[in-house]
Order: structure tokens, then sequence, then C-alpha cells
């Protein structure tokens, strides 16, 4: 089984890893776009109100800019201890025991416009591109991803349970993966998508789908995984899953 994040546009700082090395990085035949988009990051922040047009900061985020800038000489860290937020809080692999976060080492990748995808245990620097940038002179980021990262995506021998946010699954979906949608539902039975808190509950499916000894090999067998650790899953049909939330508890 492989679950596929979305990143986050906060990173924990710092690492005590060496300098980023692409060819280390797994998937290489993304390697490439890789470089030429850290090339292109690199270049772009020596310009950094060009960099904060295409990039949607304010003059207030140029530490973004300057990270930027450090790519290929910052120091690195398993990218799932680099991404931060909602998601990765709720995930919480710090908190994993060594089997644990081995199983999760194997089972989690990271949806990402810089990288393409990375697993877990890729080391990453710091830096700052989001799927919908538009990087000046350069095709957009789903044009220069689809055609590479869409075959690797579809090569995936295994059940692909796909947690990106549309933006990053538009970069390349994946043919038959299991996807989710979050909905909250009220007393009187009616439901709505649940926004704010929506990487939460995902975090907490992530968190058991990293560190469950089951293999599911398809959404049946992973609803039922769902539904016996307590999730309210359903299954509308095909490869769809949605994860009901009362509403008192869509908020957290």
């Amino acid at each position: 089984m492989l679950v596929l994040l979305p990143p986050s546009e906060s990173k924990a700082p710092g690492g005590d890893g060496d300098p980023l090395d692409l060819a280390a990085l797994c998937w290489p035949e993304l390697t490439d776009v890789r470089a030429d988009l850290v090339k292109a990051l690199v270049e772009l922040a020596g310009d950094p109100s060009t960099a904060r047009a295409a990039l949607g900061l304010s003059p207030r985020q140029d530490d973004e800019v300057a990270r930027n800038a450090e790519l290929l000489g910052a120091p690195t860290t398993p990218a799932l201890e680099r991404y931060t937020g909602v998601l990765y809080d709720a995930l919480d692999v710090r908190s994993l025991t060594r089997a644990q976060r081995a199983r999760a080492d194997r089972r989690l990748a990271v949806g990402s416009a810089l990288f393409g995808v990375v697993r877990g245990t890729d080391r990453i620097p710091a830096y700052r591109l989001s799927a919908g940038s538009a990087l000046p002179g350069r095709p957009t980021l789903r044009s220069l991803w689809r055609p590479t990262l869409g075959p690797v995506l579809a090569a995936v021998d295994e059940l692909v349970v796909d947690l990106r946010s549309g933006a990053y699954a538009a970069l390349a979906p994946v043919p038959g993966a299991v996807t989710l949608d979050v909905l909250s539902e009220r007393p009187d039975g009616t439901r709505a998508v649940v926004s704010h808190a929506n990487k939460a509950h995902k975090g907490r499916v992530a968190r058991l789908l990293a560190t469950t000894t089951g293999e599911p090999g398809d959404a049946v067998r992973l609803r039922a995984l769902l539904r016996r650790a307590g999730f309210h899953v359903e299954h509308p049909g095909g490869t769809a899953l949605t994860l009901v939330v009362p509403a008192e508890r869509a908020s957290r």
C-alpha cells in the first residue's frame, strides 16, 4: 500500500542531513524535472520582488525566498519530518514506535510541486513552491509534471490511497487510486464538505494506514479496515470512499 499525502506550505527549519542530493531521492525518473525546478527557484530568489509574485508571498515572507536561494546548500531532513501543519500534527510520526515508523517509511509518500513525489525517508531541504505557483517564462507545473510523474505513479504495483489535495492530485492523477472525501453530518442528517479540519481527519487516517499490520488490496477492504478502527466510512462506489464525521467533531 502506498499512501500519497499532500505537502504543506509550512516546513520545519534546519535539519542534520547533508545538502540535497537529487540522485539519492526515490523515483530517479523524476530527477531531470526536479533539477530544472530547483535551478529555477534558486535563480528566481535572486529577484525577490519577482519571486514574491510568482510564489504568492508578501514582503514579510522574504525568509521563504531566502530558503529557496539556499536550496542546494541547506541541510536536509526526512520528508515526514520536514512538512508540518495540521495533517502532519495528526500523523505525528515522532510518536511512532520503531516498528510503526518502519511501516510508515515504507508506505507514506508526499506529493510535491518541487520534487513531484518523495518517500517519507527522502531527505529534503525547506523550500517554497506550491502546485499553483507560476514560474516566470516556464510552463505550468501541471504541464511540467504530468508527462513524467504520471507514468511513475501509474506504475506503482500496489494499492494507492491518494490523500493529496486537488491541486496536487492534478499534477498527475493516479488511475485506480482510492480517494477519500471528508463530510460532516448534522443531527438532521444533512451533510457538508469539511474544509478547515479536512487535513486533521486525513492525518488521522494516514496514521492508521501507516501503522496498521493489515494490507488492504482494494477500496472494499480498505473501508473495512477503517471501520474496524472506528472511522465511519462509506463506499459510494468505484474507488471513492467518504469519511463521515459528526458535525460537532468536524472542526477538530
